[in-house]
């Protein structure tokens, strides 16, 4: 299985949606926001989260892609915003490489 980190730096998105989805992550809270994606509980950890995240960004993508009709622009922002706050937070609780 891939890196989770490897996995976040092979997307590749159209460069307004990221620059949208970069500019929501600035205000993401992790409680509110993956609360309402993920569903009401215990959150998982960041890891977990990311790959939760990752999992169903890729199903909606393929929706955009295929130009369906139930494709959702919001749904698919507020999943690229908390991937992108939850690698943020997943990259600052990851120890710094030995050198």
């Amino acid at each position: 299985m891939q890196d989770v980190m490897s996995i976040l730096n092979g997307l590749r998105r159209p460069r307004l949606l990221i620059r949208a989805a970069r500019h929501g992550a600035q205000e993401y809270d992790r409680t509110r926001h993956l609360q309402r994606i993920l569903g009401y509980g215990t959150l998982p950890r960041h890891a977990e989260a990311v790959m939760r995240l990752v999992e169903m960004e890729g199903s909606v993508n393929a929706q955009r892609l295929r130009g369906e009709a139930g494709y959702s622009l919001t749904r698919h922002l507020d999943l690229l915003i908390a991937l992108m706050g939850e690698a943020r937070l997943l990259r600052a609780t990851r120890p710094a490489p030995v050198q």
